[in-house]
């Protein structure tokens, strides 16, 4: 059923004080293009942050000067003290740059990862030395348990690297990019099921056997990403299922490290999804298989020396089942999951024969992040919505004991919050931040007693505490659906003048854009230079998105149509009741999914925006990757109708107001074909438009490309929204 939108009543809740500032001491000097793309950008630094495996040390990348940020070292930072500890600079890798590093179980050396090539160093070395290399497409290896090898994926085979000899050894031999993957994953698996941190290979706890993916993509479809810079353009096949098409066939394996002899695991049908593997403490593996229409998700617990396998637990829903990395499998066989199961996110305990034991978490508010279990003292950790009744503003981390009681938290409930927990449990590191304010990262004691800030790096090109500030509100449907907002206004702040506003939005399922925490990156700080340029900024949530929880996602099922959009059109509303706002003066962009309910809401409510700009967005929901799509329109020769209800390529005779279309020809998520076809839709129907391509870049433009495309975008709205 669909929500009516208009007429809408629009109230704001008093949630930040959106009345006229007064008089006001003279602004500072705007904030430049040239200090937006600026490396020194306050919230960058420390960088890559991990924890040694004494559990009391912290290790993170920072320039080795306070005053510049192009010589980057390694440190180390007790907690306790606040000592730091500089153990490695970049410099002395041969390659000149980290792009990863891990530490060895016993925290003695470190794994190094510069370009595809594999370093060791142990503090206090000369340097690191080479000890392995990856294929162009895999980019991760594992230490042993003991720490005495390595293994790792290279151009599709799976690979074992003794340390002490030096001599590796090839567990399979079969692989063959873009047909036969040992150890690493295709693009798919990457990108929908692992969120692009993919882990593709396990080792036992003994050390004794891996296990690890083996995907057969041989009957997947290829997509040529072209590079036309050069005399006779170059092509780069892409293996991409996409809605529909045929997918991987996907395996987990065995392999006895020794004898090199592998056993796959029998998981069930080709067509399903592997999610995620666990070793069990009791020497079994426990695999999570969805079905592809994403509608029951098992918990399997599989012997890795015969192959079988038998269904612990089960998830169905009869729109889709969410997967999550929030599950923790304990020492005496019970183990914690994260379920959508009562609309909101939440954790449950379950006990050794996969029976609920009990709910640990329970309200209209969701948990967004299992972050550690002490299994030992019978607590876990988790972050979580502070309340859904200020619009899911705020993150909380929150502590309680296992047996459901004594929860509480241990973050102000205000702001953004997060933790990352030491292996034991016993001191984690709490990053907090508002949308005003950089992050401040202190470590933790268990209890929630801070100890010591992690030192900050560098000075940034500006100042945070002088740009415009973002204000929050919450607006109100006709149908009481409240929806979250945010909003910046211009500065210097003229009460008597009436702005242009821009709004930004996504709007996708389980997304969020309004939220009080540092964004810090270019979209962010542009949105504040044209905040000073004389704009309106304004945000607003979905009832779709992250704060109304799964029974908001499954308003989407089978067909996006107006629901990733009414957002934005009740935001239009609540602008036109601003005295400093130009109705007639409202733009709307977006990128990648919201660059597609850019062109929906131009689309199906012309007129009601003069000017949007859709950065590349999916025209047509079938060009797009089969597990994202399926999951939400389900197959399309089932649901026909729905994917063309949600395809903007089918509306675009409907375009009225002023768009500009963005797309990368290196985009290897949102392939540019979309865009062609949105192009080749709006020339057919007759109807103008403005592009801009960027040559060589993928789906995050970054570089160059980012910063001419910002400076496009602002052009572009002030030439249409300024008088």
């Amino acid at each position: 059923m669909r929500a009516t939108l208009l007429p809408l009543l629009t109230l704001v809740l008093a949630l930040a004080v959106l009345a006229d500032a007064g008089a006001e001491s003279p602004p500072p000097s705007p904030l430049t293009f040239d200090q937006v793309f600026s490396p020194e950008r306050p919230g960058r630094w420390p960088g890559k942050i991990t924890w040694h495996p004494d559990g009391k040390r912290l290790s993170f990348t920072l320039p080795e000067a306070a005053t510049e940020a192009e010589s980057v070292a390694l440190w180390t930072f007790d907690a306790e003290s606040a000592a730091t500890e500089k153990i490695l600079s970049e410099a002395v890798i041969p390659d000149g740059k980290l792009d990863a590093y891990s530490w060895s179980p016993e925290g003695d050396r470190l794994l190094l990862l510069s370009s595809d090539r594999l370093f060791l160093y142990a503090p206090g070395e000369a340097g690191p030395r080479q000890v392995g290399k990856l294929g162009s497409r895999e980019g991760s290896a594992h230490f042993s348990p003991d720490g005495s090898r390595l293994a790792y994926a290279r151009n599709a085979n799976l690979y074992v690297l003794d340390l002490g000899s030096g001599k590796e050894k090839a567990l399979t031999k079969d692989g063959k990019p873009d047909a036969i993957l040992n150890g690493t994953t295709d693009w798919v698996y990457w990108e929908e099921i692992w969120g692009r941190s993919a882990q593709a290979l396990w080792w036992s706890p003994d050390g004794k056997k891996i296990a690890y993916y083996r995907f057969d993509e041989s009957a997947v479809e290829s997509y040529p990403l072209v590079d036309e810079l050069t005399t006779y353009p170059a092509v780069t096949w892409q293996k991409y299922p996409k809605a529909g098409r045929a997918n991987p066939k996907v395996e987990v394996r065995v392999v006895d490290v020794a004898s090199g002899r592998s056993v796959r695991l029998d998981t069930g049908g080709a067509d399903d999804y592997l999610c995620r593997v666990h070793w069990l403490a009791t020497g079994k593996v426990a695999v999570e298989r969805l079905n592809r229409d994403q509608t029951r998700l098992d918990l399997l617990v599989c012997d890795p020396a015969k192959g079988k396998c038998s269904v612990l637990m089960s998830e169905e829903s009869k729109t889709w089942v969410n997967l999550g990395d929030d599950r923790r499998f304990l020492a005496d066989g019970r183990f914690l999951w994260g379920s959508d199961r009562s609309g909101f996110r939440h954790l449950y305990l379950y006990n050794a024969e996969g029976q609920v034991i009990r709910a640990l978490t329970a309200g209209n508010w969701s948990v967004t992040s299992l972050d550690a279990v002490d299994e030992k003292e019978g607590l876990f950790y988790f972050t979580g919505f502070s309340s859904t009744g200020n619009g899911g503003l705020h993150r909380r981390v929150f502590r309680a004991k296992l047996d459901g009681t004594a929860a509480m938290p241990l973050t102000a409930e205000q702001g953004w919050n997060s933790a990352s927990f030491a292996k034991d449990a016993k001191l984690w590191l709490h990053t907090a931040s508002t949308a005003n304010t950089p992050p401040r990262r202190t470590v933790a004691r268990a209890d929630g007693t801070r100890l010591k800030t992690l030192p900050t790096g560098p000075e940034p090109a500006f100042d945070p505490s002088t740009l415009p500030t973002w204000d929050f509100a919450i607006i109100w449907a006709l149908d009481g659906t409240r929806l979250p907002a945010r909003i910046l206004k211009p500065v210097p702040f003229d009460p008597g003048r009436r702005y242009p506003a821009i709004v930004y939005h996504y709007g996708g399922p389980g997304s969020q854009v309004v939220a009080n925490f540092w964004e810090g990156r270019s979209r962010d700080l542009w949105h504040r230079i044209m905040a000073q340029r004389g704009f309106v900024i304004f945000s607003v949530d979905n009832p779709t998105t992250a704060v109304f929880g799964k029974k908001g996602e499954d308003l989407v099922h089978r067909g996006f149509g107006s629901h990733n959009t009414e957002g934005q059109i009740a935001g239009v509303e609540y602008l036109k009741t601003l005295p400093y706002v130009d109705k007639d003066r409202i733009g709307l962009w977006g990128w990648s999914g919201g660059g597609t309910n850019t062109l929906m809401a131009l689309l199906t409510k012309p007129g009601v925006f003069k000017a949007g700009v859709a950065g590349a967005p999916v025209t047509d929901w079938t060009l797009y990757d089969s597990i994202w799509t399926e999951r939400y329109l389900d197959h399309p020769d089932g649901n026909a109708e729905g994917y063309e209800a949600s395809s903007p390529v089918t509306l675009a005779g409907n375009l009225k107001d002023h768009l500009l279309l963005v797309h990368g020809t290196a985009d290897d998520n949102v392939h540019p074909q979309n865009s062609t076809a949105m192009a080749q839709a709006l020339i057919e129907a007759g109807i103008p438009f403005e592009q801009a391509f960027y040559p060589k870049t993928t789906h995050a433009i970054a570089g160059k490309a980012e910063r001419h495309f910002y400076q496009r975008m602002t052009e572009f709205f002030e030439r249409w929204l300024k008088e």
